[in-house]
């Protein structure tokens, strides 16, 4: 039985080159990341010319908005992870062509010249930061692209008929193990008090999915003489940008405020559970937030947390995202504050499917014209 195969395709406006890829996210494992396999297509015209055809992994950094680009300012940096001539081919694939590739090949004819492109280890994932409901232009944020253009050298000015680019995203799953149940205790004692305030809080587990509901358990043991009028609990995200000094933002995305069991006076104990659902409804016109890398025609979603195989391996282009649940005890004007923190991991599932198809932008295998040449986009 033949299986059938999903790729998506795209071809630079003057039709002379076409990028095939099986899929636009790509997984990164912590051990290792997917690598980037496709095949592009090059019109008999630039064969028979002898044109050069390069093809490049850049992995795009907007740290500013476009629209306050002016005089010279640029606030984007592309790096390009991967460059390679692939017409004229100057060495021979290293490895054999992957199933998709294979198949590709055949129904392409010798005009098509598979790639595979490997993302460095520490490489960030893509993320975009919410722009303002009245703002323009391109995000800030990570993201990626396949490209593929006519060009003489590959550092030359690319023009916009001959050149291809694809989006595509290196994202996270969740872990398939749960890690620790976070908990934590703080005190606070207080001037002419014999005794202390304690707030212990627990939470049902450490590794969420989006839209799940977080129970958050709150134990208050009042010893002081101070009284306990109120309890807030919310839910943070927390974003730096590695390469700012400063660049460390924390917004509230989820919150809930209860007097129900207030006043805790003196002598007292309070236990109550508390629910937090961090989700993209409540948020979506929230300026700055991290969301996941978005391809086009996509909704939004809230960024997982990014997950590092050691604190000090991060890359100094990426913007890394956690979530911590804090919990604020007030106690009134002269009693202050007792505050609680706890992180926990926020994250989308491994689909059943691993690749997130976009019929839109997809197209079937048997579908492709058998031509030994260009392909009609």
């Amino acid at each position: 039985m033949v299986a059938n195969f999903k790729v998506y395709k795209k071809c630079s406006p003057n039709g002379k080159l076409a990028v095939y890829l099986g899929k636009r996210d790509f997984i990164d494992y912590l051990s290792g990341i997917e690598p980037v396999d496709g095949v592009v297509l090059i019109s008999q015209d630039y064969v028979d010319n002898s044109r050069k055809v390069w093809c490049q992994l850049v992995c795009s950094f907007r740290y500013g908005r476009e629209e306050d680009e002016v005089m010279g300012l640029n606030f984007q940096k592309d790096l390009y992870l991967v460059s390679e001539q692939i017409f004229p081919q100057i060495k021979k694939p290293e490895s054999n062509p992957t199933k998709l590739q294979d198949r590709l090949l055949k129904k392409l004819g010798p005009s098509a010249i598979p790639f595979t492109f490997t993302f460095p280890q520490c490489s960030p994932s893509s993320v975009t930061l919410q722009p303002g409901p009245n703002e323009i232009g391109e995000p800030c944020g990570v993201s990626y692209y396949v490209k593929v253009y006519c060009g003489e050298t590959e550092t030359d000015l690319t023009h916009k008929r001959s050149t291809v680019t694809m989006g595509i995203r290196k994202i996270q799953y969740a872990p398939t193990k749960q890690g620790r149940q976070p908990c934590t205790v703080v005190r606070k004692d207080f001037l002419l008090s014999p005794g202390e305030l304690e707030l212990e809080v627990t939470l049902d587990k450490q590794l969420y999915h989006h839209d799940e509901a977080i129970a958050v358990n709150v134990c208050v043991r009042n010893n002081s003489n101070k009284v306990v009028k109120k309890i807030k609990a919310m839910v943070q995200q927390g974003i730096d940008v590695v390469i700012f000094q400063n660049g460390q933002f924390r917004t509230v995305i989820a919150a809930v405020e209860t007097q129900d069991g207030c006043p805790v006076n003196p002598g007292s104990n309070l236990q109550k559970v508390l629910y937090l659902k961090p989700e993209m409804e409540s948020n979506r016109h929230r300026r700055g937030i991290a969301l996941d890398g978005m391809m086009k025609r996509e909704e939004g979603e809230l960024a997982s947390s990014t997950l590092l195989t050691s604190p000090d391996v991060r890359d100094s282009f990426g913007i890394v995202v956690s979530y911590a649940v804090k919990v604020k005890l007030y106690l009134g004007a002269l009693g202050g504050e007792l505050t609680a923190e706890l992180p926990f991991i926020l994250m989308r599932t491994k689909p059943s499917e691993r690749v997130k198809l976009m019929p839109t932008d997809s197209v079937m295998i048997e579908d492709i014209p058998e031509k030994e040449g260009k392909v009609s986009s």
